[in-house]
């Protein structure tokens, strides 16, 4: 498992203060997936359905995703792998034209299945606690030793749309839907799934990542405890501040960078100090220092103020370019260019 996923080895455990056992989810086999489903049926409300079915075209203005039901179930015939049933349920917003007139929003619901294969391993361990389930039934007292499967989703996009005329079509209105109850209940409206003169269907893009997970007990370095460092702000009556708005607004700082964005390479001028090697006629001194072998002094960062202090052999160095010789002294070993 451990040849699917990337570590940094480059860990500093000098520091932790004792080792300690946590229980947590071991994540036994994961993938990612970037699903591309297409002409999807959408069930419209039954407002929506009669605006659609007066409509010239409609086009899916955006998705939002609801719900993802998820089932485990393990493969036969292969000890240690399941298979993970999963379905996306997605709200559709449209925007009907009527007449070509101002668009009119519609709404409705569309699904999306998939399955996938994962291995967790073979386990004869059964776990129970104290926890209350308050949906316990016979299926969930007869899987509590399959493992917990988890979908990662990001937000989908809509890839395309089209309206279908089912009077031109023949097409027989066969197919039997069983939406969940909760689902259903997100639309203001009941959902037509037959007997409609119009239909809405949507393509989207669906990336997910997917894992299998057991419970297990680690030992772990523990560093210290974690406890937050920010106060806990009290408010005045319902939502209130005691603190003065304007004290407020004299914390933020000021926004430069939208004012001035910084630039690729982060060198831009104004936002920081030049750097030596750029300061134009003033000659770099970093090499002039005042050596004689008791100690080093620095000459300055300009040479126009290129002075050096009494070294601890008492030789000093003159405080300009024109006199820095320095004469009989062996203190400055190269003069100013």
């Amino acid at each position: 498992m451990s040849d699917n996923f990337q570590v940094n080895s480059a860990f500093d455990f000098s520091s932790f203060r004792e080792a300690v056992c946590i229980h947590t989810k071991k994540i036994c086999d994961a993938c990612i997936d970037k699903d591309c489903a297409e002409n999807l049926r959408v069930y419209l409300t039954r407002d929506s359905q009669s605006v659609l079915d007066c409509a010239n075209n409609a086009k899916v203005r955006c998705v939002e995703l609801l719900h993802v039901a998820i089932d485990v179930d393990s493969l036969q015939f292969n000890c240690g792998t399941y298979t993970i049933d999963i379905t996306y349920y997605y709200r559709i917003m449209a925007d009907a034209i009527v007449n070509s007139t101002k668009p009119c929003t519609i709404c409705g619901l569309a699904q999306f299945s998939k399955r996938v294969i994962l291995c967790a391993g073979d386990s004869n361990a059964r776990t129970f606690t104290s926890k209350i389930d308050r949906c316990m039934d016979s299926a969930t007292i007869m899987t509590c030793n399959k493992p917990e499967a988890a979908v990662e989703v990001v937000d989908p996009m809509v890839l395309g749309s089209k309206v279908v005329d089912m009077c031109n079509c023949g097409h027989k209105d066969c197919e039997i839907i069983d939406l969940p109850v909760p689902i259903c209940s997100c639309f203001d409206t009941e959902l037509v799934l037959s007997g409609e003169n119009k239909r809405l269907y949507v393509s989207i893009g669906q990336f997910s990542i997917v894992r299998l997970e057991r419970d297990t007990q680690l030992l772990i370095p523990s560093y210290d405890y974690c406890l937050p460092k920010k106060n806990c702000s009290r408010g005045s009556g319902a939502g209130g501040c005691d603190e003065n708005p304007c004290d407020l607004f004299q914390k933020i700082q000021f926004p430069v960078n939208s004012f001035f964005p910084p630039c690729g390479d982060g060198n831009c001028m104004g936002t920081g100090p030049m750097p030596r090697s750029e300061c134009g006629d003033n000659h770099d001194c970093k090499d002039k220092s005042c050596d004689t072998g008791c100690g080093s002094n620095s000459c300055g960062s300009s040479c126009d103020s290129n002075s050096c202090d009494t070294n601890s052999c008492g030789n000093s160095c003159g405080n300009s370019c024109g006199s820095n010789s320095c004469g009989h002294s062996t203190g400055c070993y190269k003069p100013c260019k």
